[in-house]
């Protein structure tokens, strides 16, 4: 049981490192599609003659919520895997569990029956 908790902490240990991992780089590819979407956006509205701060800070807000709302996709998608193979490995464990019960209930009886002869 406790190499199995073992392994279970092992595993979300690692979920977790790699959900930072992917936070930092989700970071670092906002930060370059910010400055990238910036510029496009401002070089338009400048070359059309209609810069206007307000609809370029819409959009960012726009794309952060989007972006935010993929992240949250992910995550919610990594921790149902990890719930439903945890389930599985409890399930697992349960039966071989029952499996051993049983043996040892026979061998008991088996037992109780040697002692009465």
């Amino acid at each position: 049981m406790n190499e199995n908790n073992n392994r279970i902490a092992d595993i979300l240990k690692d979920i977790k490192d790699s959900i930072t991992a992917l936070g930092k780089t989700v970071q670092g590819i906002e930060k370059r599609l910010e400055r990238l979407e910036k510029v496009d956006s401002i070089e338009h509205r400048v070359t059309s003659n209609q810069i206007d701060i307000t609809d370029i800070k819409e959009a960012l807000e726009r794309m952060e919520e989007l972006q935010s709302a993929k992240i949250e996709a992910v995550l919610r998608e990594i921790i149902d895997n990890t719930e439903k193979k945890s389930s599985a490995e409890f399930k697992t464990i349960h039966k071989r569990l029952d499996s051993h019960l049983l043996k040892m209930g026979k061998v008991e009886e088996d037992i109780l029956i040697l002692k009465q002869y």
